[in-house]
């Protein structure tokens, strides 16, 4: 495990179905499917995939004029092809844009993943399909990412990268120890932690003054407890006598 890395350099949907990358077996069908295709690229894509993003969750009604004026803010763009169906014509909601110069691909891969455009957070990262050997698109069970009520997640890309295994020594400050989106759970977890213990201090204040002279709850003398109270009671002969 010292090759260990948070982002896959070759694709290998048995790893990619796994959180840590170190799954044995595949634990979906649709893992089993992804190790059985044998997916071709299509050769029909123009333009130079090392200089080509791939940009996702777009609103549905977000149009190539739109992208064209985000993206074009970090540098002259050579093609961008906004993905269709090919039926209805309706957007699918992602694209791909081809930049001029590296410089602009970078910057655009830095500084545009999870801004905002038309009510919608970007997702942005390299093209895969020619750049990561082994590709296996999500249509055949691989891919990357994924939601969670899919209950096929694939992980080793940007969006969810692997976790480092349990058996790997954790070193501070690994920017690759956990993805973007669990960063964030964990930091509201803990801040709902924290306003929870803020309200429980403030609630034990606020009744140490509405009972500052209250007095403690007494406790029984020991002799009470072992003494019968029937001893208590006067016998017949002293009542005889009280009645005289």
């Amino acid at each position: 495990m010292n090759d260990w890395m948070p982002i896959a350099k070759e694709y290998d949907p048995l790893k990619a179905g796994s959180i840590d990358g170190t799954d044995e077996d595949p634990h979906d069908r649709a893992v089993w499917r992804a190790m059985l295709a044998r997916y071709v690229p299509n050769k029909g894509v123009t333009g130079d995939p090392l200089l080509t993003l791939f940009v996702a969750r777009l609103n549905l009604q977000t149009k190539e004029d739109k992208l064209r004026e985000v993206f074009s803010r970090y540098g002259d763009i050579r093609r961008l092809r906004l993905v269709r169906d090919l039926v209805t014509g309706f957007s699918k909601g992602y694209a791909f844009i081809e930049f001029r110069e590296e410089r602009a691909l970078l910057k655009a891969y830095r500084d545009a993943d999870g801004l905002l455009v038309d009510q919608r957070e970007l997702f942005v990262d390299y093209e895969l399909e020619r750049t990561l050997r082994g590709w296996v698109p999500r249509r055949l069970g691989g891919g990357l990412g994924g939601k969670k009520e899919s209950g096929q997640l694939r992980f080793g890309g940007r969006d969810r990268p692997f976790r480092k295994p349990i058996n790997l020594p954790v070193v501070k400050g690994d920017l690759y120890r956990e993805g973007k989106r669990d960063r964030r759970e964990r930091s509201r977890s803990r801040e709902r932690h924290w306003e929870s213990r803020a309200r429980d201090r403030d609630h034990d204040r606020g009744r140490e003054k509405r009972w500052p002279d209250r007095e403690p709850a007494r406790a029984w003398p020991e002799n009470d407890w072992e003494r019968d109270p029937r001893e208590d009671r006067p016998r017949g002969r002293e009542k005889r006598d009280r009645s005289k």
